[in-house]
C-alpha cells in the first residue's frame, strides 16, 4: 500500500528511489524480530531466479512507460491471487507447490523484476509463501531475510540509474523515525493476529496493492 501512496505523492520513478532506503530500515527491524523463523530452502529456491529478475528489470525501467509497468505488475499479482484461492479449495493432501520448480523461478524472476521497477515484490511473495502454507511467524522470517537481502543487491542498480541521490537519502532521514515506529506496532500487531486472521490480512492488502497498480 505504501508503494502505491508515494507513486502518487513524488513521480514514479523518484518514489522507487525514495522507497528503498526506507524499505531497508524496516528490514532490519524484521529481521532482528523474526530470523530465527527462517526457512533457508525457500530463500536457496527463490534467489538465484530473483537476481535475474532484478537485472531484467534494471534494463527494462529505463524503457518502459510507469503506467504500462503498473498495469503488467498488477495483472501479475490479480492472477497470482486467482492460483492462490484456486490452491486453497485443493484437498489438503495435494501436493505443495515447491513440488514444481518453475514456480519458484517464475516467482523468483517476477519479484525481481517487480521490485527493480516499481518495489512491488511484496504483493508477489504473499502469494508464494501463503501457497506454501507457512506458519505465520515462519512466513515473517522467511520475508524478512528475503527482502533485507534482495534490497541490498538492489542498490547499486539504482544509483547506477540516478534514483538514489544525496537529496533522495536526506528525505529518507526525515522519514525514518516514522519507518522505526511502525515496525515496532507491526511486531506488537502480529502477536495479537492469528494464522487465519494473517492469511486474510495479507491477502486483502495484496489485492488492493494490485488493484491501484491496474488503475494507475
Amino acid at each position: 500500500m505504501f508503494v502505491a501512496l508515494f507513486a502518487n505523492a513524488l513521480p514514479a520513478r523518484a518514489a522507487t528511489g525514495v522507497v528503498l532506503p526506507m524499505l531497508i530500515v524496516g528490514d532490519l527491524f524484521a529481521v532482528a524480530a523474526y530470523r530465527q523463523h527462517l526457512v533457508w530452502s525457500h530463500l536457496w529456491r527463490l534467489f538465484p531466479w530473483t537476481v535475474a529478475g532484478v537485472v531484467c528489470g534494471w534494463y527494462a525501467l529505463a524503457r518502459l512507460d510507469d503506467a504500462w509497468a503498473g498495469r503488467l505488475i498488477g495483472t501479475i499479482v490479480v492472477t497470482m491471487l486467482l492460483v492462490h484461492f484456486w490452491r486453497s479449495r485443493q484437498p489438503s493432501e495435494a501436493p505443495a507447490p515447491a513440488a514444481f520448480p518453475i514456480l519458484a523461478a517464475g516467482t523468483g524472476v517476477l519479484a525481481g523484476f517487480c521490485t527493480l521497477v516499481a518495489n512491488a515484490a511484496g504483493p508477489v511473495m504473499n502469494i508464494y509463501l501463503l501457497a506454501m502454507r507457512l506458519p505465520k511467524l515462519e512466513f515473517m522470517g522467511t520475508g524478512a531475510v528475503f527482502f533485507l537481502l534482495l534490497n541490498w543487491f538492489k542498490v547499486p542498480f539504482m544509483v547506477n540509474l540516478g534514483l538514489i541521490t544525496p537529496a533522495s537519502l536526506l528525505l529518507n532521514l526525515w522519514l525514518a523515525p516514522a519507518v522505526i515506529l511502525g515496525a515496532l506496532a507491526g511486531r506488537r500487531l502480529l502477536g495479537r493476529i492469528n494464522q487465519r486472521g494473517f492469511e486474510r490480512l495479507t491477502l486483502v492488502l495484496t489485492a488492493a496493492a494490485a488493484l491501484k497498480l491496474l488503475v494507475a
